[in-house]
């Protein structure tokens, strides 16, 4: 028994019904019926009534019945009109991340479906993309920071990128498809799109790495697919096709619509027609002269269908046009379009059934390039049916066009899921300053969702059955950074030093915001990390808590009447590998230090750095004896004690300075220099003498004078 496909090519103005028997490697059509829609049921391939629509498709399954028994299932097509075709472009962010992974590449391809699903809803009425089916997307280019590459699989860098091309089913056209069937008792057998029903019987795979271009004419609209590199490139529609050239022959020639449809059809073959206009009045007029009348209108026709080729194809003709559809017999069109697209005459061609390969007619059936569509719907879906799938999404059921074979991204995209949002977030960077520089610390990377297909963990790519469950759960989001100071540095740098000839070992010294912190110690937003060496020989000493060496370094100072007073030349000295050097000098790495302790100095060192002279003095002669008096002009005294010449001085002490006038001596002062030896028996009486002349105590004395005490008794004795 041979099967028969049941086909329905439901259009803006008619319904076709056909029966098709398939043979061994033939297929024969065993019958075709034609209705008009009654009313305005469908629009640009959206079934807009339907119930009315609905209607006419039981008519033609009535008749249909009576003649091929009964009627079931029904291969239908998709009208390429309401399709959509979008561009996308998503940029990604992988600087320090792993290498980039298959599941990786599938995360940014379906997201950037989804990108173009929002744009595909946001340039129509409906703004919920995923209303939307894809029923197909091609990756026309990856990037790798900014370069086109073949692949990003393993590949690093700061950003990859990728751009797709998409094209997208509105649900409601296929729903409403579903709703008509089901009310004429029907249940759809298969289903694929109008023009991929008419390239499949036209043009076969082999011929579709050729820029070739399908246009379908109908009644309201003409349907427009591209064909490039082995595939179908894109898809588009131009709301005027055949009624426009038949409401112009009606204008022109004041004709009835069905008899101007009659007309337009007898001008393809025919020099002359023979017209009943509604006046009543017959004549015969040259297809010349109507083909001239309606040229507008032509013109307008071949435009659309020019621009709309050019647009899609990139602003570039084709290598050639293939015409189907009742409106392909529009009189003049190949010619008008070759002109149009600069294309040779035969380059531009009306293709009708007898092209397709392999296919038998009933006797009585009309042939004409109207019927490719139709046929081609049959052959398509029984050759390459497109189902539905249904699949749970997070409890949600999901019903999909089964155009290709369907993976968990397909179903994530179907269910409206956010692809972009499932993957969790990046923590917070922290911003570091070490040593002065800004560091950027990224946070740390959110983990990929969880994927669950029937209960088991699976990958975006894997296929998916009828009836399949996904669970989906969006990865958690990530941490700011948790480091700590030996994260931040590498190598804590170190030198080891001689001070004193006691070794020792110096490391750099860090601080956190100020502090002194230490390599185990956190890190947190903000924060600034100084880590240094000691850059000169005070810092090494405090680095070592050897402060008792800078004691020794400080100035000697005392306080003369509670002023300050430095003694630089008795503070201690630093000799590095045996060179004087000061506090702020450098060192290096085996340096030798010498710390020596300061010198005690004494009041005439003290007197001397002040420029001060402590006494002043003359040398006499008293009593035949050379001695030498001395007055002091600036006296010292420690409490009560006046200090002498001699007397140390003591770090920070208190000290008062008497200064005296500048007097001349006189010959009292020579007593505070002598001891007098009193005359036995003395009666207390003497006499001073001065160069051997009586003088007083008062009377001044010059160095070198020649004094003398005499006693009235020692007088007396020398006389």
């Amino acid at each position: 028994m041979q099967e028969k496909i049941f086909a329905l090519d439901i259009g803006t103005r008619s319904v076709v019904g056909i029966i098709l028997e398939k043979q061994k490697d033939s297929f024969h059509v065993a019958d075709i019926l034609t209705k008009e829609h009654q009313e305005r049921a469908m629009m640009d391939g959206q079934i807009h009534d339907v119930i009315a629509v609905s209607k006419v498709i039981t008519e033609i399954k009535t008749e249909l019945e009576s003649k091929h028994g009964k009627l079931e299932r029904v291969c239908v097509a998709a009208a390429g009109r309401a399709l959509k075709t979008e561009r996308a472009l998503i940029t990604a962010d992988i600087k320090d991340k792993p290498l980039i992974q298959r599941d990786d590449i599938l995360h940014l391809e379906l997201s950037a479906v989804q990108k173009a699903q929002s744009i595909v809803a946001e340039n129509s009425s409906d703004s919920r993309a995923y209303h939307y089916y894809c029923v197909g997307y091609s990756v026309l280019y990856y990037r790798l920071d900014g370069q086109e590459i073949g692949s990003l699989i393993d590949q690093n860098g700061e950003e990859a990128s990728v751009e797709i091309i998409a094209t997208f089913l509105p649900k409601v056209v296929v729903e409403s498809l579903l709703a008509a069937l089901k009310r004429a008792e029907l249940e759809m057998q298969a289903l694929t799109l109008e023009p991929i029903a008419a390239i499949n019987v036209l043009i076969p795979p082999s011929m579709r790495r050729l820029n070739v271009a399908l246009v379908d004419i109908g009644a309201g609209t003409s349907d427009i697919a591209l064909t490039d590199m082995g595939t179908v490139i894109a898809y588009g529609m131009v709301p005027i096709a055949g009624d426009e050239i038949t409401e112009a022959i009606s204008s022109q020639l004041l004709l009835d619509f069905p008899l101007a449809e009659t007309a337009k059809r007898e001008l393809t073959g025919q020099d002359s027609i023979v017209i009943h206009d509604i006046l009543g009045f017959e004549s015969t007029i040259s297809r010349t002269e109507i083909i001239q009348q309606i040229s507008p209108s032509l013109n307008r026709l071949a435009d659309a269908i020019s621009n709309e080729i050019l647009q899609l194809n990139n602003a570039k003709p084709p290598k050639a046009i293939m015409l189907v559809g009742g409106g392909s017999l529009t009189p003049e069109l190949p010619k008008l379009l070759s002109e149009k697209m600069g294309l040779p005459i035969n380059r531009v061609a009306i293709r009708g059934i007898d092209a397709i390969q392999k296919l038998t007619f009933s006797g009585h059936l009309q042939k004409g390039p109207e019927l490719v569509t139709p046929i081609g719907i049959a052959i398509a879906a029984q050759n390459n049916p497109i189902q539905y799938l249904n699949v749970s999404v997070n409890d949600q059921t999901v019903r999909l066009f089964d155009m290709k074979q369907l993976t968990v991204g397909d179903c994530l995209l179907s269910a409206g899921i956010k692809i972009n949002k499932l993957y969790g977030k990046p923590g917070m960077a922290i911003i570091i300053s070490l040593n002065g520089q800004m560091i950027t610390i990224p946070g740390i990377h959110g983990s990929k969702p969880t994927l669950l297909l029937n209960g088991i963990a699976a990958s975006l790519d894997d296929m998916v059955h009828n009836n399949d469950r996904i669970i989906v759960e969006k990865g958690t989001d990530g941490t700011q950074p948790v480091l700590k100071i030996r994260d931040l540095i590498d190598d804590i740098p170190r030198k080891e030093i001689t001070i004193n000839r006691t070794k020792y070992a110096v490391e750099a010294v860090i601080k956190k915001n100020g502090s002194i912190a230490f390599a185990e110690d956190s890190l947190h937003d903000r924060d600034t990390i100084e880590c240094r060496l000691p850059e000169t020989i005070q810092g090494l000493l405090e680095a070592l808590n050897l402060n008792y060496y800078l004691n020794r370094l400080k100035p000697f100072t005392v306080f003369i009447n509670g002023k300050e007073v430095s003694l630089d030349k008795h503070a201690g000295r630093i000799l590095k590998n045996s060179v004087e050097v000061k506090l702020g000098s450098s060192f290096a790495d085996s340096d030798n230090i010498i710390i020596e302790s300061p010198s005690s100095p004494k009041l005439a060192d003290l007197a001397a750095s002040l420029n001060l002279q402590l006494s002043y003095s003359i040398p006499v002669s008293f009593n035949g004896k050379r001695i030498l008096v001395t007055k002091r002009i600036s006296e010292f005294t420690r409490g009560d004690d006046v200090l002498s010449e001699d007397d140390e001085l003591e770090v920070g002490e208190h000290i008062t300075l008497i200064q005296h006038k500048y007097e001349p001596f006189i010959f009292q002062d020579i007593f505070r220099h002598v001891d007098i030896d009193l005359p036995q028996p003395a009666n207390g009486h003497f006499v001073l003498v001065k160069n051997n002349e009586e003088t007083s105590f008062h009377d001044i004395i010059s160095p070198g004078d020649e004094l003398r005490i005499i006693w009235p008794t020692m007088a007396k004795w020398q006389k």
